[in-house]
């Protein structure tokens, strides 16, 4: 199927499976320092020991939650779909989540959402970052927050990465005032990074030698110059070594057969069983995204495909973690930058809409089972439970075991980890 259903703003003008591009671009910044209480030896220890890690499934372009997690069937705005009856009796999601829907118990909806921004990038910058964008300062997307708070200094892989169709291994500007360092690493197709294999007229002494010889220049430039620069080169070549030495952790192929069947042949399939590898092997922050749900045009059809595809994916990703005992330890989120209006447009689409939408939490220190929120009958505004961006963010990092109150020390300067005039919904905490 081929939809014309995009809204055209700068975003959109790239290829739908490309969307990420467009709107992860925030200014790398300087050094990276301490984090309030996680600087002490044993915190830091503890929060190694807890395992924990945070996986989000962004669904670019605005998923509608009126086709997913907050169905209106048989109102004036609630579109052709039924709702249907989930494992947890009395909370119903739509007919294109079957699957999904046998996962209930483990997740929970949270249907009063409230941004109040109805634009592609902004909303996106927003739902990463808990903050509005201003001119004023740039903040550190959520995967770079993880990987500075969470991440073990010698993991081999790194802390912060982002699964998309496309990705080829290079970072992202996503890490602001933390330093490139906690920038993201994009991958995609399920392959792993592209350059990371040592060439083949290269043996592997030689190689050797050479590394050997950079370290030692590194190391004495260090002794006599040391800059934020300087450390963020040294530290992106060692990870670049490393990426080498665990090459095959990206490679799905290396999963059983019968796993790669479950999952699925195609991107976002693939990726997710990345996702659970990586997750395996102590990734902190993975980031999956799904293609653009900009149904401005068509947007009935189009759930219908994408949401096949995301349905089977994401419940097969759940049961795995769970029946692996890793749910516990792994906070999922499903999100996008904003739903979709109640109202149906003239082309069958529906536009873009902040003010009355959906996020799903699940894992980690969530409440499993629930739906918290709620919206009126025809979806137009919330009733109960409000939220916004910089409550979801505080509550991610509760989830995973991080204060969220607590700040980052950035050259001599205390910059809060989360928006101080926010705070996590309680509700949800388990």
């Amino acid at each position: 199927m081929k939809c014309a259903y995009a809204c055209h703003s700068p975003e959109h003008r790239i290829a739908r499976r490309g969307f990420l591009a467009g709107v992860a671009a925030s200014a790398a910044g300087a050094a990276v320092g301490g984090l309030g209480v996680f600087t002490s030896p044993l915190a830091a220890a503890q929060l190694a020991r807890s395992g924990k890690r945070i996986v989000v499934f962004n669904m670019h372009g605005g998923l509608s939650q009126l086709e997913s997690w907050d169905p209106k069937p048989g109102t004036e705005t609630g579109g052709p779909f039924r709702s249907i009856e989930t494992s947890v009796p009395g909370i119903r999601i739509s007919e294109l989540l079957p699957e999904t829907a046998k996962q209930m118990h483990h997740l929970c909806l949270v249907r009063g959402v409230n941004t109040s921004e109805d634009d592609h990038g902004k909303g996106a910058y927003m739902m990463l970052t808990g903050r509005r964008q201003s001119p004023a300062a740039d903040y550190p997307y959520l995967g770079a927050v993880c990987a500075k708070a969470m991440a073990p200094a010698d993991a081999p892989l790194p802390g912060h990465i982002i699964i998309t169709p496309g990705g080829g291994g290079g970072r992202g500007n996503d890490a602001a005032y933390l330093g490139p360092r906690f920038a993201s690493i994009a991958l995609g197709n399920g392959k792993p990074p592209h350059d990371t294999t040592r060439p083949s007229q290269i043996d592997e002494s030689a190689d050797q030698a050479r590394n050997r010889f950079g370290q030692h220049v590194n190391d004495r430039f260090l002794s006599r110059r040391r800059t934020s620069i300087a450390e963020a080169y040294v530290y992106s070549f060692d990870q670049a070594a490393k990426l080498m030495r665990e090459r095959e952790a990206f490679d799905v192929t290396r999963e059983s057969a019968r796993d790669q069947e479950r999952y699925g042949n195609y991107d976002l399939a693939r990726h997710c069983l990345l996702a659970r590898r990586l997750l395996e092997r102590g990734v902190t922050f993975i980031q999956i995204s799904h293609s653009n749900y900009d149904t401005h045009n068509e947007n009935f059809n189009f759930h219908i495909e994408q949401l096949g595809e995301f349905d089977h994916a994401f419940s097969t990703f759940v049961a795995d973690l769970a029946g692996r005992g890793m749910l516990d330890s792994t906070l999922i989120v499903v999100l996008s930058e904003f739903g979709r209006t109640p109202n149906i447009n003239l082309y069958y689409g529906r536009d873009h809409w902040s003010r009355a939408w959906s996020v799903v939490l699940a894992g980690a220190k969530i409440h499993r089972g629930v739906a918290y929120g709620k919206t009126n009958a025809k979806g137009t505004e919330v009733l109960d439970g409000q939220v916004d961006h910089a409550n979801l963010f505080h509550t991610y990092l509760q989830a995973v075991g991080v204060d969220s109150t607590e700040s980052f020390e950035i050259e001599g300067r205390d910059m809060p980890i989360a928006d101080p005039a926010s705070r996590m919904i309680k509700a949800v905490m388990a």
